[in-house]
């Protein structure tokens, strides 16, 4: 009873993300909206990292399954992509690279943040 209270929960808040991305004018995608809105209850202490915690391990760990479908797409419209392979990759590198040195950037940003926090909370002791 656990996972299909933690399952209404995800797929409550993913459809809460569908309806902001029909409401709103802005072009994002709806599972972006659902993502945000699940870190602003968490956040907010108002839904607990319990309520969704294993449904939400389940799911991550099955992702790279739901990749095969994409990859086999891919596979059947190599004759479609092969004139343009190298642009593909060079943007796929390119893009891969720099969202990786961004949310390095940020992760650093945040942590070291984290870190001024916590030496000023010691001083005031």
């Amino acid at each position: 009873m656990k996972y299909v209270k933690e399952c209404l929960i995800i797929f409550g808040i993913t459809l809460a993300g569908e309806v902001l991305n029909g409401i709103l004018p802005l072009p994002v995608p709806a599972g972006v909206y659902g993502l945000f809105l699940l870190l602003f209850l968490l956040c907010r202490g108002i839904l607990k990292l319990e309520d969704v915690e294993a449904t939400g391990n389940f799911l991550l760990d099955t992702m790279p399954i739901m990749f095969i479908p994409a990859c086999v797409g891919l596979m059947e419209s190599y004759a479609d992509m092969k004139e343009n392979l190298i642009p593909l990759f060079v943007i796929s590198l390119a893009s891969t690279v720099i969202v990786m040195a961004v949310t390095g950037m940020v992760a650093e940003r945040i942590l070291s943040g984290k870190k001024t926090e916590e030496e000023k909370g010691g001083e005031k002791k």
